[in-house]
């Protein structure tokens, strides 16, 4: 009899993000019950329920461990939160980092950096390792495309923004993380680049020497010529090389527009879809590669 082979169980994308949400959440809880194990319990119980700081983060451990809504889907790879919990996270998340420094700062200024050190060796280093762990939670939900550029499948990451394409169909769907901004027909999208930048170039780090024919003249003029002029070329040479790297920051991170021109659609006409600058080099790749894709479709 044939055997068949066994296959390896596949992950769904997200899956992980969730693993590593709910791994904070635990060891944050866990820590929490031990500190109130080492003192009287219903004291503690009473202190949290007179503090808005503990009711906050009773809250935002509650979100982190159970994640109401929270599913892993392979067309959601980088978003398997929904929108609401990933801002309350982020929140929650940034409140609980800045409480926690300035609660640890303030601590080391009263009493001496001496004695944060040693109450940091005598909590295992845990006043250290719990602002990491809230920074560590606005990190994994920062704001970002729903999936990698794809462009084989026809699908584009720039910024916050994902573009999908089908060309069987010539309908585009556009995202803002993981929220659908709209569906449109691809033949009424075009990429618009502001500030005289290419499409099909990206914006060069030097402007180009155009001066090289002045200075070889200038240079034989005064080889021919009988006054030592020896510093001259060098001085002139130095001058377009020094203007050349003076590039604008605007002009090294070039903005683009997706523009929906229907005119089939009465008021509508002309609209903007979204708007962003090009901040990596990966943004640039897909922002052409995009281009390149509605001009075939």
């Amino acid at each position: 009899m044939a055997r068949t082979r066994p296959t390896r169980a596949v992950t769904v994308p997200g899956a992980g993000t969730m693993f590593a949400l709910r791994a904070i959440g635990l060891v944050i809880l866990a820590r929490w019950l031990h500190s109130m194990a080492q003192m009287n319990f219903i004291a503690a119980l009473e202190g949290m329920a007179s503090s808005p700081v503990a009711c906050l983060n009773l809250v935002f451990l509650f979100l982190l461990i159970v994640l109401p809504g929270a599913k892993a889907r392979m067309e959601r790879p980088f978003h398997p939160l929904p929108q609401w919990l990933r801002q309350a996270l982020r929140v929650f998340g940034i409140f609980g980092c800045l409480f926690a420094l300035w609660s640890i700062g303030a601590f080391a200024w009263l009493a001496g950096w001496r004695r944060a050190v040693h109450a940091a060796a005598e909590t295992n280093g845990w006043l250290v390792v719990l602002p990491a762990l809230y920074a560590a939670v606005v990190w994994i939900c920062r704001p970002r495309a729903l999936w990698r550029s794809n462009f084989a499948a026809r699908r584009f990451a720039i910024g916050r923004y994902a573009v999908s394409i089908d060309v069987a169909t010539r309908t585009t769907v556009v995202w803002l993380e993981s929220r659908k901004l709209g569906q449109y027909d691809a033949r009424e999208l075009s990429v618009r680049w502001p500030h005289g930048a290419q499409a099909g170039k990206g914006v060069p780090d030097r402007a180009p020497v155009t001066t090289a024919a002045p200075l070889e003249s200038e240079a034989a003029i005064a080889a021919s010529s009988t006054e030592p002029v020896t510093q001259a070329a060098p001085i002139t040479a130095l001058v377009p090389v020094q203007a050349a790297s003076a590039a604008p920051t605007h002009e090294r991170r070039p903005k683009i527009e997706l523009m929906w021109d229907s005119p089939a659609a009465a008021g509508h006409n002309r609209q903007t879809v979204f708007r962003l600058r090009l901040m990596t080099e990966g943004d640039r790749v897909a922002a052409r590669a995009l281009d390149a894709a509605l001009k075939q479709v």
